[in-house]
This record gives C-alpha cells, structure tokens and sequence, in this order.
C-alpha cells in the first residue's frame, strides 16, 4: 500500500509542480506594465517586418544607393522608374499574367480534388484506408527534386512540356497530403444525421458532396486555397524546368533571373519585382485571414 502511495505522488509530483511554475509566470505577466509588454511585442514585430520594409526600401533606391547607405529604410530619392523597368523591360507584365493563370487553375483543381479525397477518407471506411493514410503522409518526405524527372517525362510523352497546361497538370497533381488531411479531419466532425437525412431524401453521393458537405467546409476551402496559392505563386523549381525553351511562359520567381546578368545584378529593379509579385499575396491573405484561422481551427478540433 505505501509503494502504490509512494508511485502516485511521484507520477503527480511533476505535475502539481508544472502548474505552480505556469502559475507563478502567469503572476508575473500579470504584474508587469501594459505598456513594457506593448513595446516587447512592437519590437519583435518590427524585427519581423524588417526584411519586407527593406525591400520596399530597395526598390526605391537606386544600385548604388542600396549597398551604400546599410541598413538604413528612407531612399534618398525615390527611383519609381525601377518599377517601369522591372513592369516593362523585364517585361513582368506577361509573367504576371502566366502566373495568375497558372495559380488560379492550380488552385481550382487542388481544391476539387483534395476536398472529394478528404471527404472519403474522413467520411466513409473502406479496405486498405490505413495503408491509403500512411502512403499519402510518407509522400511528404519526398523532396520534389526526387520526382522532377518522372513528372517531366510524362508530361513529355503528353506533348504538354513546354505549355502553362504541362506546368499546371504538374503542379497540381502532386500529392498535397496537407489539404487532403485537413479536408478529412475537418469532414469527420460533420454529424451524420446530414447525411442520412439527405440520403431519404433522396440525394445521392456527389449532391450530399457538392450540396452540403462542401459548403460547410468553407473555412477549409479558404485555408487550402490560400496555402495552395502561396506555395504555386512562388513556385520555382518545377516552373523553371518547364519554360526552359520558352521563356515568354516564364512565371514571376522565374522572371528574376531577368535582373541577374553575366557580371552585374540589378538590385533595385529585382526589389521592385519582388514588391510587385507581393502585392497579390498580401491582398488574398488580407481577405481570407479570418476564413484562415477558422480552418485550421476547425480541422484539428477534437
């Protein structure tokens, strides 16, 4: 009787300590002034920010000035004609369009495919499910340039290589496990009741899918297309293969090689093509940052 005494204060031990230790953080946050923690908080997001706000800087300024003075984020005078030279001569005018095209396709079929797949693996049992799971999460450690050789080739074969189509069959058909998962987490906490009400009625598979389940499963649809969106705007690798011999269908973040030359750099114009192909991505994070959190919120919810 006294070892099994013994046992459960050592197994609680650790346990009422770690919350004496939260208990006395929290105090001492508690204790410190509004005003100490604001300025700890403005730091770090300045620290944060930093590298953007130079950026910015940068594609005001000229080359020389954006080596010359350091650190420092005010241009001496602004230099808008960096961004007439990287809109025009570098001519990210037709990159911007190609990449728009492609990320908007890429996103669409992501979305469909991900969310019928979620939605079986989430909603229905079926023989092998498991080993479907684990074969989907074991994609994740595959870097992409172990599979750039297979995609090319069969995209070859297709007759689609050198093409915005080849580019986007490629990019959307990886495997995206992310979304396929948080579709399926966010699906199995759907009641039941939905479905079976729908089946009396009448409803088949694809009407309960497009009907009601999907347009529950907004919050997610936002998180995936926004996560979609980043990681095809600022794709490189694949991009990169695919308009090596044509470089009209090149997209933004290939389009920065046009500042890259054989012995100089073209600093300030890179800045302001970099500012440019932010512009999109900050605008959607902006709109779909609510729908964002709710996501991610929504799926990991028990």
């Amino acid at each position: 009787m006294t070892s099994v005494i013994t046992t459960r204060t050592r197994e609680t031990a650790p346990t009422e300590r770690t919350r004496r230790n939260r208990w006395s953080t929290g105090r001492l946050l508690r204790r410190l002034p509004w005003w100490l923690i604001a300025l700890v908080l403005l730091g770090g997001a300045l620290l944060w920010v930093y590298p953007f706000l130079w950026m910015l800087s940068a594609s005001l300024k000229d080359n020389i000035e954006v080596f010359s003075s350091s650190l420092s984020l005010l241009p001496e005078s602004a230099v808008f004609e960096n961004y007439g030279r990287a809109w025009s001569d570098a001519n990210f005018s037709g990159y911007m369009w190609n990449t728009i095209i492609v990320t908007v396709v890429t996103v669409v079929l992501v979305v469909i495919r991900c969310a019928m797949a979620g939605y079986v693996i989430g909603r229905y049992g079926f023989f092998g499910k498991k080993t479907v799971v684990v074969v989907l999460v074991a994609t994740l450690f595959v870097p992409t340039g172990y599979t750039i050789i297979p995609v090319v080739d069969i995209t070859q074969q297709l007759g689609l290589l050198n093409s915005l189509t080849g580019m986007i069959i490629a990019l959307s058909g990886g495997g995206h496990v992310a979304a396929i998962l948080l579709y399926a987490g966010y699906f199995r906490q759907v009641p039941r009741e939905l479905e079976e009400s729908a089946t009396v009625d009448g409803a088949g598979f694809f009407t309960i899918f497009l009907r009601i389940m999907l347009p529950l499963a907004k919050p997610i649809t936002a998180t995936v297309t926004l996560l979609t969106f980043l990681s095809t705007w600022n794709a490189f690798f694949l991009p990169l293969v695919f308009t090596f011999s044509r470089p009209d269908l090149r997209t933004l973040s290939v389009g920065m090689q046009a500042f890259v030359g054989e012995n100089t750099t073209d600093w300030a114009g890179m800045a302001a093509a970099a500012t440019i192909s932010l512009v999109p991505v900050i605008v959607l994070f902006v709109v779909l940052q609510r729908r964002f959190v709710e996501g991610f919120a929504g799926a990991i919810k028990q």
